[in-house]
């Protein structure tokens, strides 16, 4: 009974870890990156915040209303000038009147009829809205870019730890008949320890290969944005497209120039600094409001408001406010707005150019993984001949066990330079949807 207790205690982690498991294919993990990913989801907060930024800026065209309320005890009553009997001479005569309590409550309103700074206050935190919407775009490009180069590289090492226990495979097996020919005084112990040695080198390997394995899982699992803890399954397999054609530079320039949020982003900023010019400048120009006021006030002895007197007042009119001198601080921001916005033009042109050097490069990768690629399937159908070849004479006797242990090399060689070819080709091909800007 224990012991079925126990059992089912250790088989129950191993039936959670199978519930668990995720089967993601490439599309699935980059939808799921966009969506779940916890650097997007930061970079959308800002997004959020851009919008309440507009808000505060449409803020300077509305009212505002405040209220107040005071509440003073004089332990010695003010002075008010110019009566009484106490004045003699020059001196002004004067007199402490009105109780030690005082209270005044009052309601305040202003509304702007004229605010320079409202229009481009509001049209700057639009585009910086605008602005962070075309970032989150282009890190959204970053990180489905990571997701498939990270999928990629999980199905490469896929593949060559299938290689790898293949190749084991056939050296075991190696090991086998060179232990059985030494045993029946056919073959030599070199050829044994030979064969041995081989497969000792490839136990290692394989082990990296497994934590590499597990090392991507964890990053791709970190990317898309899940717990931890959740194992994933790759069902998408390392395949090319036939039909897949490399663009031209002058066609993937234009494209990139046109498309790339990066390149929109430095645009947006250029505008944001025009806007800046024009809010600096709005500083030296008047604003006109109308305000209101309701008071009420009331003084008592003894704080005894309730028996006292409520007078009120109020008051609405226009008020005029025009800086005369700040300082220099509003010359300082125009330049500094000024400055920016040449910064920026700056920066467009340099981006500019910068992306003809990317598409140059990304184009020169297509082309020279391309046509390793193609070399390399020749090179790994001729290696796989060779080793048909060589072990058919081996069987016959013809071929030594050198000779056939230097062709199974060859020929796993040649698959994983396959491998690294197919691998770099379509990371360039990642690197080509980058600079495109697509995900």
């Amino acid at each position: 009974m224990y012991a079925l207790i126990l059992s089912i205690g250790i088989l129950l982690p191993g039936v959670r870890s199978i519930a668990q498991s995720l089967s993601l294919t490439l599309p699935d993990a980059v939808s799921m990156a966009i969506k779940n990913n916890r650097a997007l989801k930061i970079s959308g907060l800002d997004i959020d915040k851009a919008a309440e930024e507009i808000r505060v800026a449409r803020s300077l065209s509305l009212p505002t209303a405040s209220i107040g309320g005071q509440y003073l005890h004089y332990f010695v009553m003010p002075a008010f000038f110019g009566f009484g009997n106490n004045g003699g001479g020059d001196k002004v005569p004067y007199s402490r009147i009105g109780g030690r309590d005082q209270f005044a409550a009052t309601l305040s309103v202003a509304y702007p009829l004229y605010n320079p700074s409202a229009k481009p206050a509001l049209r700057e935190a639009q585009l910086n809205q605008y602005a962070r919407r075309t970032n989150q775009k282009y890190n959204e490009i970053d990180v489905a870019a990571a997701v498939k180069r990270v999928y990629l590289g999980m199905l490469v090492l896929n593949e060559r730890l299938q290689l790898q226990y293949e190749s084991l495979q056939r050296n075991e097996k190696a090991l086998q008949d060179a232990r059985s020919l030494l045993a029946q005084g056919r073959g030599l112990r070199v050829d044994t320890l030979r064969a041995y040695t081989s497969v000792k080198n490839l136990q290692p390997d394989i082990l990296k290969l497994n934590y590499a394995l597990q090392v991507g899982k964890q990053q791709l699992v970190t990317l898309i944005g899940i717990d931890s803890l959740q194992d994933v399954q790759l069902t998408d397999s390392l395949t090319l497209t036939k039909d897949e054609q490399i663009p031209t530079q002058e066609a993937l320039y234009e494209e990139a120039k046109a498309q790339r949020p990066d390149l929109q982003l430095l645009a947006i900023n250029q505008q944001i600094s025009e806007q800046q010019i024009i809010s600096a400048k709005a500083q030296r120009l008047p604003i006109v409001s109308a305000i209101g006021q309701y008071q009420v006030q009331s003084q008592a002895k003894g704080a005894n408001f309730f028996d006292a007197y409520w007078p009120s007042a109020s008051f609405a009119g226009a008020q005029v406010t025009l800086p005369l001198f700040t300082g220099y601080k509003n010359q300082a921001r125009i330049s500094q707005a000024k400055i920016n916005k040449d910064q920026a033009a700056v920066r467009i042109t340099d981006a500019h150019e910068q992306l003809k050097t990317e598409v140059a490069q990304v184009i020169a990768n297509l082309n020279e993984t391309f046509e390793r690629m193609k070399t390399q399937v020749q090179v790994q159908e001729t290696a796989k001949l060779s080793y048909d070849i060589i072990q058919y004479r081996y069987s016959k006797g013809v071929a030594s066990r050198l000779e056939l242990t230097d062709a199974e090399l060859a020929l796993t060689t040649a698959q994983l330079n396959y491998l690294e070819a197919v691998f770099e080709y379509l990371s360039a091909r990642i690197e080509l949807d980058r600079t495109r800007g697509r995900n």
